[in-house]
């Protein structure tokens, strides 16, 4: 079972690489529910972390910070690092539902 498991992250981790997927994957990510620095930190591990800092204009070392749970990134610092895969954070309106106004 540890084999399927590592191949299937293997494969997940080639994918990655191309961002197109990656966008797809992070759209996906999020509606999903898993947390923007979770799922980007698998995005940018999958690029490594200092080809994508130097994409991204940011230090390697920053760059781990910003992934790392335990930190809490500014939108400016997380839209630097969705930048190099089209991405950026943005709010939208939810719709209303059944004639209830969203709170």
């Amino acid at each position: 079972m540890a084999k399927r498991s590592r191949d299937w992250n293997e494969g997940l981790a080639r994918d990655l690489q191309n961002p197109a997927f990656a966008r797809e994957f992070l759209v996906a990510a999020i509606h999903e529910g898993i947390p923007l620095q979770q799922a980007l930190g698998k995005v940018i591990r999958a690029a490594g972390v200092k080809e994508f800092a130097a994409r991204a204009g940011v230090a390697s070392p920053n760059v781990l910070r910003a992934i790392n749970p335990r930190h809490n990134p500014t939108q400016e610092t997380l839209n630097r690092l969705l930048r190099p895969l089209g991405l950026r954070l943005s709010l939208a309106l939810i719709e209303e539902t059944r004639g209830k106004k969203a709170a």
